[in-house]
């Protein structure tokens, strides 16, 4: 005999005797994905929300006389607050920026007067 026909005669019934794997619940088997997506909440999900509700904040709180930072590095003091729009002066230029543009208050108003 061949060893080919040997090995494939005593592969056979070892392969026939273990029969199906016992089945897992659903739950083990979804556990890796919702590791994940846990994972993904409070990596990358929950810092963005945080970071959000503090920008909205950050704009509602805008008045006339903060010194503010926005998105493109233009430092100003805020002139007059629109509805969307904020009104800067900068050296001696006059600029209307949208409030989602302002991303930092360096001073703010409150702090001068008090």
């Amino acid at each position: 005999m061949h060893l080919n026909t040997l090995l494939a005669q005593a592969a056979a019934p070892a392969a026939g005797a273990a029969g199906q794997p016992p089945q897992q619940s659903p739950l083990i088997s979804f556990l890796p994905m919702i590791l994940l997506v846990v994972v993904f909440y409070f990596v990358l999900i929950r810092p963005q929300q945080k970071r959000a509700k503090s920008l909205a904040a950050l704009v509602n709180s805008l008045k006339s006389g903060d010194k503010v930072v926005t998105g493109a590095g233009i430092i100003g003091t805020v002139i007059s607050v629109k509805d969307k729009t904020v009104m800067l002066r900068s050296a001696d230029t006059k600029l209307e920026v949208t409030k989602a543009s302002v991303t930092e208050i360096l001073e703010s108003n409150a702090a001068t007067e008090a």
